[in-house]
């Protein structure tokens, strides 16, 4: 049997010995404790030695509980300096206040009425006073112990390693205890002094310990894959800021002040203003009375000052407008892949913050034929083969439309929304000519693509699931 240097090790020092505790063991050997429980595993996979573990749990006391110990717990502190009664503010002047007012009341060791704290006549000694002196794991005392943090809870882990009578007998017949060689040099091979070297013994049938590289996160490669593909398209990529003003992230999409999405569930609201830009008079007219389009805007009143308020952007149509106002004049065809945040509740297909993507083309003569005809081209590309639209209502987009795919198990999903850009969204920036846009949620066609079912796995750091998920385009 081929045994390694450290396995033939293990059967020389138990020989002649019984039952052997693993740390004397290591102490005998001169090696360290892992090491030598590792090597007698490798002695028991073929037989040689047998393991016996055995853990057993003991109880020690935290820093605060040693202080404890010695002082007394706080309710015991605190009840030893009443003489009978005592107003409870000046009791709360105490710092041990704090602790121990919760602890006294719990164990019915005062009542409190009208302000004044009463000592009650049972104030005994109690299982958790003594168990700061002995705690034994297990019991009532020593668990409330821990509890409090006065205490944890350590386990000790003992090995007993012994020779089995094939080890035994390995042993008896001898073992070559030279230090093995597991790299030759150049004079060993020329002189051909390798010839009578123990020479460490190699399995060739034995898998080599797995390597991983970097790599890339498996959403980012989805994400750079949706990129390329769209540079392909023809597409220029576009940014902004995070933060942005009620003006850009409502106001210019023709959502009314008072719509509910811009109320505390959906949106995150900070205290921070920025200026309107120049020609917000033409926004706030259309709100009004649809300034110059012929539409007849929501009525009511508009406010510059709620225009200020800024927010965390809660969708990346914010930056489209932006951009358009920028680039006023046909032909345009632009994008952002974004991060935008919404007051949700966490749950497997929700999250506060998910990655958007946003796209926006601008030509003459454009119509929703084109708006379509682009969505069967990209989500074939990305892998869903089969889609489909039905009819949806987005303030600023006229006609709407919400693309599914089908997905083998899940059925028809739906991924985002689009439409055409009504007049009172383009006109305010001097644009004549239709104006297609949608907003999809990329970070669900990441789950999709990777078949997973809750959204979260995409943002945590695991790094197994990293290692085992498949190398994709980029």
């Amino acid at each position: 049997m081929d045994l390694t240097i450290n396995e033939k090790r293990v059967l020389a020092a138990l020989t002649g010995s019984g039952p052997t505790n693993a740390e004397a063991l290591a102490e005998k050997m001169d090696a360290a404790l892992e090491s030598v429980i590792q090597w007698a595993h490798l002695c028991a996979d073929k037989g040689l030695v047998t393991l016996e573990k055995t853990v057993t749990e003991q109880a020690k006391l935290t820093e605060e509980g040693e202080k404890y110990a010695k002082e007394g717990l706080p309710e015991r502190q605190i009840l030893a300096g009443i003489d009978g009664s005592i107003p409870l503010a000046e009791l709360t002047k105490n710092p041990l206040s704090k602790i121990a007012i919760g602890w006294l009341r719990k164990k019915n060791w005062v009542t409190i009425k009208d302000g004044i704290v009463f000592v009650n006549e049972n104030t005994a000694v109690g299982e958790d006073e003594l168990a700061l002196k002995n705690p034994v794991p297990g019991t009532p005392a020593c668990k409330e112990l821990v509890k409090r943090g006065l205490a944890e809870i350590v386990e000790n882990t003992e090995w007993k390693i012994a020779l089995t009578p094939e080890g035994e007998k390995i042993a008896k017949g001898g073992l070559d205890l030279r230090e093995e060689v597991a790299t030759l040099t150049r004079e060993q091979i020329l002189s051909g002094e390798w010839k009578s070297l123990p020479l460490r013994k190699y399995s060739i049938a034995k898998l080599p310990k797995k390597i991983f590289g970097g790599r890339i996160h498996p959403n980012q490669q989805i994400l750079d894959e949706i990129r390329d593909l769209l540079f392909e398209m023809g597409f220029t990529e576009f940014h902004g800021s995070i933060v942005q003003n009620s003006f850009w992230n409502f106001d210019s999409l023709y959502q009314p002040q008072d719509h509910p999405a811009r109320e505390m569930q959906d949106t995150f609201h900070l205290a921070e203003e920025l200026p309107l830009p120049d020609g917000w008079e033409k926004i706030r007219d259309i709100h009004k009375f649809g300034g110059d389009t012929g539409s007849t805007g929501w009525g009511g009143e508009w406010s510059p000052e709620v225009g200020k308020k800024c927010v965390l952007r809660t969708h990346s149509t914010s930056l489209s407008i932006q951009y358009l106002a920028e680039h006023p004049n046909p032909p345009l065809k632009a994008f952002s892949i974004s991060r935008v945040y919404r007051r949700e509740t966490i749950d497997p297909t929700h999250l506060p913050e998910f990655e958007q993507l946003e796209g926006i083309v601008m030509d003459k003569d454009l119509h929703f034929g084109h708006l379509l005809g682009f969505f069967k081209e990209f989500f074939g590309r990305m892998g869903f083969e089969e889609v489909r639209f039905r009819p949806g209502y987005f303030p600023y987009t006229e006609p709407s439309v919400e693309p599914e795919v089908w997905v083998d198990g899940l059925g028809w999903v739906e991924l985002g929304g689009a439409g055409i850009f009504r007049k009172e969204v383009t006109a305010p920036w001097g644009i004549d000519c239709p104006v297609l846009a949608w907003g999809l949620g990329v970070s669900r066609v990441s789950m999709l693509r990777m078949g997973l079912k809750d959204l979260r796995q995409l943002y945590k750091s695991d790094i197994d699931w990293i290692r085992a998920s498949p190398v994709r385009r980029c």
